[in-house]
Protein backbone atom coordinates (compact mmCIF):
# COMPACT_ATOMS: atom_id res chain seq x y z
CA UNK A 1 0.00 0.00 0.00
CA UNK A 2 1.37 3.38 -1.01
CA UNK A 3 1.32 6.18 1.54
CA UNK A 4 0.76 9.79 0.59
CA UNK A 5 2.58 12.80 1.94
CA UNK A 6 0.68 15.29 4.08
CA UNK A 7 1.11 18.95 3.19
CA UNK A 8 1.28 21.02 6.37
CA UNK A 9 2.54 24.52 5.63
CA UNK A 10 2.98 27.07 2.89
CA UNK A 11 5.35 30.04 3.00
CA UNK A 12 4.48 32.46 0.20
CA UNK A 13 7.09 34.61 -1.48
CA UNK A 14 5.64 38.12 -1.51
CA UNK A 15 6.88 41.37 -3.00
CA UNK A 16 8.27 43.74 -0.39
CA UNK A 17 8.60 46.79 -2.62
CA UNK A 18 11.86 48.41 -3.69
CA UNK A 19 13.35 48.71 -0.18
CA UNK A 20 13.60 45.57 1.97
CA UNK A 21 14.66 47.55 5.05
CA UNK A 22 11.47 49.63 4.87
CA UNK A 23 9.34 46.51 4.43
CA UNK A 24 10.99 44.77 7.39
CA UNK A 25 10.50 47.87 9.53
CA UNK A 26 6.79 47.88 8.63
CA UNK A 27 6.32 44.14 9.26
CA UNK A 28 8.12 44.20 12.62
CA UNK A 29 7.05 47.51 14.18
CA UNK A 30 3.53 47.78 12.78
CA UNK A 31 2.33 44.25 12.02
CA UNK A 32 4.09 42.47 14.89
CA UNK A 33 6.12 39.99 12.83
CA UNK A 34 9.62 38.81 13.75
CA UNK A 35 12.47 38.48 11.26
CA UNK A 36 13.50 34.81 11.04
CA UNK A 37 16.29 35.14 8.46
CA UNK A 38 17.77 37.61 5.99
CA UNK A 39 20.03 37.30 2.93
CA UNK A 40 20.70 39.93 0.26
CA UNK A 41 17.33 41.03 -1.16
CA UNK A 42 15.15 38.53 0.73
CA UNK A 43 14.03 37.89 4.30
CA UNK A 44 11.67 35.66 6.24
CA UNK A 45 9.11 37.00 8.71
CA UNK A 46 6.79 35.17 11.09
CA UNK A 47 3.93 35.92 13.47
CA UNK A 48 2.37 32.95 15.21
CA UNK A 49 2.34 30.15 12.67
CA UNK A 50 2.11 32.47 9.66
CA UNK A 51 5.33 32.91 7.68
CA UNK A 52 6.21 34.94 4.60
CA UNK A 53 9.35 35.28 2.54
CA UNK A 54 9.75 38.90 1.47
CA UNK A 55 11.65 39.76 -1.68
CA UNK A 56 12.72 43.15 -2.99
CA UNK A 57 10.61 44.00 -6.01
CA UNK A 58 10.25 46.98 -8.32
CA UNK A 59 7.28 45.56 -10.26
CA UNK A 60 4.28 47.20 -8.57
CA UNK A 61 1.87 45.19 -10.76
CA UNK A 62 3.02 41.95 -9.08
CA UNK A 63 2.30 43.40 -5.62
CA UNK A 64 -1.00 44.96 -6.65
CA UNK A 65 -2.22 41.53 -7.78
CA UNK A 66 -1.01 39.60 -4.74
CA UNK A 67 -3.61 38.78 -2.10
CA UNK A 68 -3.49 36.48 0.93
CA UNK A 69 -6.24 35.39 3.34
CA UNK A 70 -4.99 34.86 6.88
CA UNK A 71 -7.08 33.19 9.57
CA UNK A 72 -6.78 34.53 13.12
CA UNK A 73 -8.13 33.55 16.53
CA UNK A 74 -9.29 37.03 17.63
CA UNK A 75 -10.31 39.21 14.71
CA UNK A 76 -11.56 42.08 16.86
CA UNK A 77 -8.26 42.36 18.75
CA UNK A 78 -6.24 42.24 15.53
CA UNK A 79 -8.44 44.89 13.94
CA UNK A 80 -7.93 47.16 16.97
CA UNK A 81 -4.17 46.62 16.65
CA UNK A 82 -3.96 47.11 12.87
CA UNK A 83 -6.37 49.99 12.36
CA UNK A 84 -3.56 52.26 13.59
CA UNK A 85 -0.90 51.13 11.08
CA UNK A 86 0.33 53.33 8.23
CA UNK A 87 -1.42 51.32 5.54
CA UNK A 88 -4.84 51.21 3.92
CA UNK A 89 -6.95 49.31 6.48
CA UNK A 90 -10.48 48.43 5.39
CA UNK A 91 -13.56 48.18 7.57
CA UNK A 92 -14.27 45.12 9.67
CA UNK A 93 -17.34 43.69 7.97
CA UNK A 94 -19.24 40.63 6.90
CA UNK A 95 -18.67 40.03 3.21
CA UNK A 96 -21.30 38.86 0.74
CA UNK A 97 -19.89 35.35 0.99
CA UNK A 98 -20.57 35.32 4.74
CA UNK A 99 -17.06 35.70 6.11
CA UNK A 100 -16.29 38.40 8.65
CA UNK A 101 -12.99 40.06 7.73
CA UNK A 102 -10.98 43.18 7.10
CA UNK A 103 -8.17 43.90 4.68
CA UNK A 104 -4.86 45.71 4.87
CA UNK A 105 -3.18 47.01 1.72
CA UNK A 106 0.54 47.02 2.54
CA UNK A 107 2.82 49.85 1.39
CA UNK A 108 4.12 47.46 -1.31
CA UNK A 109 0.57 47.04 -2.68
CA UNK A 110 0.03 43.47 -1.41
CA UNK A 111 -3.40 42.83 0.12
CA UNK A 112 -3.86 40.80 3.32
CA UNK A 113 -7.40 39.76 4.29
CA UNK A 114 -7.73 38.77 7.92
CA UNK A 115 -10.66 36.60 8.98
CA UNK A 116 -11.88 34.48 11.84
CA UNK A 117 -13.83 31.30 11.30
CA UNK A 118 -17.20 31.54 12.95
CA UNK A 119 -18.71 28.43 14.48
CA UNK A 120 -21.47 27.06 12.28
CA UNK A 121 -24.93 28.19 13.25
CA UNK A 122 -27.05 25.30 14.44
CA UNK A 123 -30.20 24.95 12.45
CA UNK A 124 -33.35 24.77 14.43
CA UNK A 125 -35.31 21.66 13.87
CA UNK A 126 -38.53 22.21 11.98
CA UNK A 127 -40.06 19.45 14.05
CA UNK A 128 -41.62 20.51 17.26
CA UNK A 129 -41.34 18.20 20.22
CA UNK A 130 -44.44 16.17 20.81
CA UNK A 131 -46.31 17.12 23.90
CA UNK A 132 -47.52 14.34 26.07
CA UNK A 133 -51.07 14.89 27.12
CA UNK A 134 -51.78 14.25 30.75
CA UNK A 135 -55.20 12.97 31.82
Amino acid sequence: MMTTAMLYAVTPLIPAGPNLDDALEFFTTQLGFAITWRADNMAGVQRGTVEFNLVTNNERAWADNASFSIGVDNLDALYDEYKKVTANVGALEIKDWGRREFHVILPSGVCFQFYQEEPPVKKRSSKRPRLKLVD
